[in-house]
């Protein structure tokens, strides 16, 4: 091993680290990687940003655009538009009808887009039919995960390992190569988590007050004569950017103002609604003439000079939780900074951080001065008025979880053209025409130029990770490529593999494959381990398709874990999950497509 390598490796391993502990986003990792080659000498300069030009990376871009104009357009719900009308059928035959559905849409349109829509749609159903949700996202995921493993467009890591094995001098995959071998692990698999529903966990209607237990952290207060905020502004008094208390509701003269502004000046017998933590509940009994939890006055009031009563429409407040996707506006705030963040109306109540590796139980977090932090995955209750509820569909790269009445519409000229040009798409790519490449960013220059997609709609939207992801990852490869690194690796595994069976062979590559993308990114795993594929191949003087293809399949099928595929990561603490379900549930099925995608791909070679 010459000094070089060793830095390559070294790289790889502190890259791999970070990846698994998640210390960083993955955006960061890739600009750490790109300075570090570049700076170590191991990649020329140009190299180094090659990336950012590859045809793969754009190619994910303008598919990740399409993707955006599909669901401002409604296509994606249009497709799922009659998956509502099945709620009267047994679980063991919705779930595999769902199954089906997510995997044709995904293995055109983007997974992680698809899977979203199908959580806002099995939330609805959840809650008007109390049909389980955690019996069905997990199938759903990794049905979308199987879909977009079926064509060269239905996943990145697709187009990643086609680029990477093209420039190392394999013959590129056709659009439909290798749908066959894809179908038959989706088939396979629909039988196998069908048969596997009863060891889900049961999730049924889930009443977000309860399940964040914000009955505890509420209380009224009733400011008593001579109490010390009499005739002070808001901004003057201990309730006012109090990191431990929010502000809902005041109620003056039978009328209630929904989160009052900070200008406003306090007079006696103004009821306050807040929420508060136990602590700072204790702080606010010690406090001089304040009365607690009088919470008789705000179910009935007095309307004054009619004598009727009057119930002050609570109701017209609701709870909505928000999912946090990567890349998402909100990303990397605190429980406080999301208080001074969010609109007036838009009340933060709570956190709900995902399960990780550093991480191993889902935290509830309340307090506005805890340190942790937003991160893809996590979930933010807010509380809002149900008029401002599509306010919050504004902020980027979040998923409202509660679905309302009040949908948005789309245009039937609009949806019908994003069809024509996904077809379109399809086609061109398929045939051979045009590369996938230059037939997305055409149907994306479509969209633009008939006004029925917004560019302000993709800065938004586009999850900008996965494009630095694949940007800062290829000068990897290109890295390992330069010094010999995947030639090392390939002639010790050469070592170990000479003289054992085609089978021993492409099945621990394919192993060796699935797990790494457990830990790291899929698409991260594609292209360190594309290289060696090839070397290993090519110094068997064996075919390369069948190496290429092992590498493709194994980096997408991380079943066993929640945090190597997006989608997996997203349903995690929706579904109620325990990480025992991915483990067994998703290894056993990991382990079956091993056994099943050995013995298919070894014919081919």
């Amino acid at each position: 091993m010459t000094f070089e390598m060793g830095l390559v490796f070294l790289v790889l391993f502190i890259t791999i680290i970070l990846f698994a502990l998640e210390v960083f986003p993955v955006d960061k990792i890739a600009f750490f990687i790109i300075v570090s080659l570049t700076l170590l000498g191991l990649v020329k300069p140009e190299e180094a940003i090659s990336g950012f030009s590859n045809s793969a990376t754009i190619a994910v871009l303008a598919l990740m655009i399409l993707a955006i104009a599909m669901e401002e357009n409604g296509v994606i719900t249009w497709l799922t538009s009659g998956l509502g009308k099945i709620k009267a059928f047994p679980l063991f035959v919705i779930a595999p009808i769902f199954m089906i559905v997510t995997a044709s849409i995904s293995a055109f349109i983007s997974t992680t887009a698809v899977v979203i829509v199908f959580i806002k749609i099995i939330n609805q159903l959840s809650d008007r039919f109390n049909i389980s949700k955690s019996k069905l996202l997990l199938p759903i995921s990794f049905a979308g995960i199987l879909g977009g493993s079926c064509t060269l467009m239905g996943t990145s890591t697709n187009l990643i390992v086609n680029s990477v094995s093209q420039n190392l001098g394999a013959p590129a995959l056709r659009f439909f190569e290798f749908t066959t071998i894809g179908l038959i692990f989706l088939a396979v698999s629909v039988v196998y988590l069908t048969l596997m529903l009863g060891w889900l966990p049961w999730s049924g209607k889930r009443e977000l007050e309860n399940d964040y237990s914000v009955a505890d952290y509420i209380t009224s207060v009733r400011i008593k004569s001579g109490s010390q905020l009499v005739n002070k502004r808001l901004e003057e008094t201990f309730l006012y950017n109090n990191p431990e208390i929010s502000i809902l509701k005041l109620l003056r003269d039978n009328r209630i103002h929904n989160s009052p502004g900070k200008y406003v000046t306090l007079k006696e017998n103004d009821e306050l609604l807040l929420m508060c933590n136990i602590l700072s509940l204790s702080k606010l009994s010690d406090s001089q003439n304040l009365g607690l939890n009088e919470q008789n006055n705000w179910m009935a009031v007095d309307h004054g000079a009619t004598g009727e009563k009057m119930v002050p429409k609570l109701e017209e407040r609701v709870f909505v939780e928000l999912l946090m996707l990567p890349g998402a506006a909100l990303l990397g705030k605190t429980l406080g900074n999301l208080r001074g963040y969010m609109q007036q109306d838009i009340v933060p109540v709570a956190i709900k951080k995902r399960k990780t590796l550093t991480n191993v139980k889902e935290r509830l977090v309340r307090s506005s001065s805890d340190k942790l932090v937003l991160k893809a995955g996590d979930r933010l209750l807010v509380d809002v008025s149900r008029e401002n509820v599509k306010s919050l569909e504004a902020i980027e790269n979040i998923v409202l979880l509660q679905e309302f009445d009040s949908l948005k519409t789309h245009s039937r000229f609009g949806r019908i053209l994003s069809l024509v040009v996904l077809g379109s798409v399809i086609v061109l790519a398929a045939t051979g025409v045009l590369s996938i490449m230059v037939s997305a960013l055409a149907g994306v220059s479509i969209l633009l130029l008939t006004n029925n997609l917004n560019l302000d709609s993709v800065y938004k939207k586009v999850n900008w990770q996965i494009f630095f992801l694949l940007a800062g990852m290829i000068p990897l490869g290109i890295a390992m490529h330069n010094t010999g690194a995947d030639m090392w690796i390939s002639e010790k595994l050469l070592g170990l593999l000479v003289g054992q069976s085609k089978t021993i062979i492409i099945g621990s590559l394919f192993f060796v494959t699935m797990v790494m993308s457990g830990v790291v990114s899929n698409n991260a795993t594609a292209i360190i381990m594309t290289p060696i594929a090839m070397a290993l191949a090519g110094g068997l003087n064996l075919e390369y398709k069948p190496f290429i293809l092992a590498v493709m399949f194994a980096a997408n099928f991380s079943f066993f874990t929640p945090v190597g595929y997006q989608t997996n990561t997203l349903i995690y603490g929706i579904g109620n999950y325990k990480f025992k379900h991915f483990f067994v549930i998703g290894g056993i099925l990991s382990l079956i497509l091993w056994i099943l995608a050995t013995f298919l791909l070894v014919r081919l070679a």
